[in-house]
């Protein structure tokens, strides 16, 4: 039995199952999407890939404190 973690959205645009975890450029270069491609999908994806959520928060906690 297999589990997959990360998160995953539907786009509809392409009809096919994308992962979130990454940036939307990461996800229109994989998926082929032409630039300037209205992304069904914007504001799902994270802002820098490979970082998780807390080291996020606190990377913006610090950025805030200066």
């Amino acid at each position: 039995m297999s589990f997959f973690d990360s998160p995953i959205s539907r786009c509809e645009r392409k009809r096919t199952i994308v992962l979130t975890d990454q940036t939307q450029e990461q996800c229109a270069q994989e998926h082929g999407c032409a630039p300037g491609t209205q992304c069904p999908l914007c504001g799902c994806f994270v802002d820098v890939s490979g970082v998780s959520e807390e080291t996020m928060q606190a990377l913006r906690d610090n950025a805030d404190k200066r």
